[in-house]
């Protein structure tokens, strides 16, 4: 597999890239979910929807885009590198001895751009080398300091737990890769039933074949599926000694058939390298391994900050 490197992040150096199944005993993500507040509703925030027209931003109007939140009691500045274009400060915001990271910014609901996505990445990356940090979500921005330091008032015995579980942890993704026309056509020469039935098809006109064509489509769609599983079980079995934890996430199109989050202690880096290389070379040709890290915990940390208006009455 070959290696590039992206902003702050890398893909690391797996010969070849691999085939995936079903997770290994993992913990479920740690949500957090924002209790009911009376008294607050500015710091409600500002998150894109798909229900109704956008409006426009009101420029004037300064807020704070949260990047996530980290262990710290001092003051601290990342440098010039807030998400936007215009090089504002990323400092923290602190509660006790807990932090959020943040940079000044209008009230804005930002598009996810490539650019915007990048620059939301790069902070994290840069807070992650000296930091565990919980990331939050592309996109949350809330209106002033005060608000972000009563959110993290509220949620603060929460997220001092889940400091805790993730510290010296980071996070490695992997995604498996196959051409699909060449395993089917390994199918054909190596599963005997197949083999016969293809046989047979390709001896009779199209006309008389239509429906053992269709035949012929769901067995090896089946036979698919189970070495797909196969693959995946002996990758897992590969790596899951190394991890703390791992999660699957659903492979996007045909060719992928593993798309996988591994949490690891940091310390662990270089022996899951290696063992991600040898199975890797153990597939050879015939997956293809995208390996891509060391990141944050984003698979298996989810914050939800889920702030209710007051009642009245």
């Amino acid at each position: 597999m070959s290696s590039t490197k992206r902003p702050a992040k890398t893909t690391r150096p797996a010969t070849k890239k691999k085939a995936v199944k079903k997770k290994s005993p993992s913990k479920p993500p740690v949500v957090l979910s924002m209790p009911a507040m009376e008294m607050l509703e500015p710091a409600t925030p500002i998150i894109p929807s798909t229900a109704g027209p956008i409006a426009v931003p009101d420029l004037r109007q300064e807020g704070r885009y949260v990047y996530g939140i980290i262990q710290s009691r001092e003051p601290v500045s990342f440098g010039r590198m807030g998400i936007g274009g215009t090089g504002e400060m990323v400092y923290i915001v602190t509660h006790g001895d807990i932090a959020a990271v943040v940079s000044r910014t209008p009230v804005f609901i930002f598009d996810p751009t490539r650019e915007n996505a990048l620059a939301h990445e790069h902070v994290i990356e840069t807070v992650m080398k000296a930091h565990t940090i919980i990331p939050m979500s592309f996109g949350t921005v809330f209106r002033t300091d005060d608000d972000i330091r009563e959110v993290l008032r509220s949620i603060y015995p929460s997220v001092k737990d889940v400091l805790k579980q993730m510290a010296g942890k980071v996070e490695f993704g992997l995604k498996v890769t196959w051409d699909r026309d060449h395993i089917v056509e390994e199918l054909q020469r190596e599963d005997d039933e197949i083999h016969r039935f293809h046989q047979e098809i390709t001896r009779k006109h199209l006309q008389s074949t239509y429906f053992a064509r269709m035949q012929l489509g769901r067995m090896i769609d089946k036979a698919l599926e189970a070495r797909s599983a196969e693959y995946v079980r002996e990758i897992y079995e590969s790596l899951r000694a190394i991890c703390v934890a791992s999660r699957d996430n659903k492979p996007i199109g045909d060719k992928m058939i593993m798309n996988a989050a591994f949490l690891l202690e940091r310390d662990r880096e270089a022996e899951f390298d290696a063992a991600v290389n040898r199975v890797a070379k153990k597939f050879g040709d015939r997956l293809n391994f995208k390996y891509t890290g060391p990141w944050p915990p984003y698979n298996f940390v989810n914050i939800r900050l889920k702030l209710e208006p007051s009642s009245t009455g």
